[in-house]
């Protein structure tokens, strides 16, 4: 059943929230797959809380699936696994709270991009799931930026009054992790981060990494937009809207007042940066300085010493050899 577009932009303000543990048994679900092909993408269920607003992803399990990969219509899911696999994680988990909490929200597969088959599968999980959410999780080891993309089935109702059609709409997601998942994440990159990493460069890191990640997306929208003016892809109003939008957030560099304040505000970055170099080098100077002034300092001490202990005895004063014999007089004189 179509839906309204108020109804479409509130759910369009849900948060798909995927916890690491979910992360892992994709990765690790793929990694086994690629042994026996690495082009093939795995799908799995998704487990967790669907409270309307927000939809908080915390387990998953893999499930047989097979496609065609010259016909993307051809494509093979074991429900009849889904089922049982659901069944006995129930009977497992019955006594505890774990069972009460999750429950199949919807599910995954490692794309990294959406197939013509997508469509075709949500529908089939839609009889086990009312509101199935499909995440696609990219596991390619070059993957900048967040891993996840959230989708939610709708039926488009176009401005021309044509038939509807069903697409996805894309949710933003989150990377959210309880203590135990923190705890637990942080003994495997303790192996992974260099102990001699700093704050500073950790810092210029995750910004490079963020930097990447806005590249990678705008190249998507010059792809997109592209591929609409050429005619391969139809028109979407709302994707121009978001764009435009985008766009008039940008400022306006054709204004002589702004691109002065522009060109101050990285002159004094640049001085920042500049002064901070020189610091550090006279400082790196100095050090220097001191330590060759300290083991110059080592160095002629240990020279006196063995200089004093390979010098002759130093002979003895008149005054003291006058002194001597007086007393050995006076000695001689008490024996007699």
């Amino acid at each position: 059943m179509p839906i309204t577009s108020s109804e479409i932009a509130q759910l369009a303000t849900t948060t798909v929230a995927v916890h690491p543990l979910v992360l892992l048994s994709v990765a690790d679900h793929h990694a086994r797959s690629a042994a026996r092909s690495s082009n093939k993408r795995v799908v799995g269920i998704l487990l967790g809380q669907d409270n309307g607003k927000s939809v908080n992803v915390a387990n998953s399990f893999a499930v047989p699936f097979e496609e065609d990969d010259k016909d993307p219509k051809t494509w093979f899911l074991d429900h009849d696994y889904i089922e049982g696999m659901w069944g006995m994680f129930k009977k497992v988990n019955d006594n505890s709270t774990l069972a009460a909490k999750e429950r199949p929200v919807g599910w995954y597969h490692t794309g990294p991009k959406m197939r013509a088959s997508d469509q075709e599968i949500n529908e089939l999980f839609k009889k086990l799931i009312p509101r199935p959410v499909m995440v696609i999780v990219d596991v390619r080891e070059n993957t900048v930026g967040i891993p996840t993309d959230a989708y939610f089935a709708v039926e488009e109702i176009k401005d021309d009054g044509t038939e509807t059609q069903k697409t996805f709409l894309h949710v933003p997601s989150t990377i959210e992790a309880e203590e135990a998942e923190e705890i637990g994440v942080e003994h495997l990159l303790r192996d992974i981060k260099h102990s001699t990493t700093t704050t500073l460069s950790t810092r210029v890191e995750e910004q490079l990494s963020s930097l990447r990640g806005l590249q990678s997306r705008i190249l998507e929208i010059r792809d997109y937009l592209q591929s609409v003016a050429n005619g391969d892809l139809p028109i979407n109003h709302q994707i121009v809207y978001h764009v435009q939008d985008a766009l008039n957030l940008l400022p306006d560099l054709d204004d002589p007042s702004k691109t002065k304040a522009f060109t101050v505000n990285n002159n004094d970055q640049l001085l920042v940066v500049y002064l901070s170099s020189l610091l550090r080098a006279v400082i790196a100077l100095h050090a220097l300085v001191d330590n060759k002034e300290s083991i110059g300092k080592a160095e002629l001490e240990e020279r006196e010493g063995e200089k004093a202990k390979n010098a002759p005895p130093a002979p003895k004063k008149a005054e003291e050899t006058k002194d001597e014999k007086k007393a050995e007089s006076k000695d001689e004189e008490k024996g007699l």
